[in-house]
C-alpha cells in the first residue's frame, strides 16, 4: 500500500515479502556501523512485524522506499516512536542500500516523510537518534531543518537528538 510519493520514489508499507530487501542493508557491515551490529533473518522479520505494529497503533512507521518506474528498492524512510529521558518522542528514521547513498534519496524521503508527519499525523515535534559519528545522517536531519538538540549516550552508544517543531 503506498502511503507517499516523492519526485524520485515511492513509499508503501512493510510486507512480509521484504525480508530479502531489508537484509540488503542489514546484512552489510558499511550500512549497519552505527548500528550495534548487522542483523540476522530472524530479526529482519522482527523489524517487519514490529512496523506492521506500529503502522496499526501510530498510523506510522518504517516504509518501503523504491524508485519509481523501476520499482527496485533502496530503503525504508518514516516516523517510529522512540523514548528519551523517559517521554515518547517521535523520530523519523532512514537507512538506504550502500548502492543509493549520495544521491539524494535520504532527504528525499526524510523531507516527506517530515511533511507526511505534520500534515497527516498532526505531530508539532518530530526528532532523529543519530549516531554521534555518522555525518552523512546529520547531514540528512540537517537539510530537513532539524537542529541539534542534545547529545545522549543511548544503547551504549553516543547519541546526538535532532529536533524540528512545527
Amino acid at each position: 500500500m503506498t502511503i507517499l510519493e516523492t519526485e524520485r520514489l515511492t513509499l508503501r508499507k512493510m510486507n512480509d515479502q521484504d525480508e530479502d530487501h531489508l537484509m540488503m542493508i542489514f546484512s552489510d557491515p558499511i550500512a549497519m556501523q552505527y548500528y550495534k551490529s548487522t542483523k540476522t533473518r530472524e530479526e529482519a522479520r522482527k523489524w517487519i512485524n514490529w512496523n506492521i505494529k506500529n503502522y496499526e497503533i501510530h498510523h506510522s512507521g518504517l516504509w518501503i522506499c523504491e524508485l519509481k518506474g523501476a520499482g527496485a528498492f533502496i530503503g525504508q524512510c518514516g516516523i517510529v516512536p522512540q523514548i528519551v529521558d523517559g517521554q515518547k518522542e517521535m523520530e523519523i528514521g532512514y537507512l538506504f542500500v550502500r548502492d543509493y547513498w549520495g544521491q539524494g534519496y535520504a532527504t528525499e524521503a526524510a523531507s516527506a516523510v517530515r511533511d507526511y508527519g505534520w500534515n497527516k499525523l498532526q505531530l508539532s515535534r518530530l526528532i532523529s537518534m543519530i549516531n554521534k559519528y555518522n555525518t552523512p545522517s546529520i547531514k540528512v536531519a540537517e537539510r530537513i531543518g532539524m537542529s541539534l538538540e542534545k547529545e545522549k549516550n543511548i544503547k551504549d552508544r553516543p547519541t546526538l537528538i535532532y529536533s524540528i517543531h512545527l
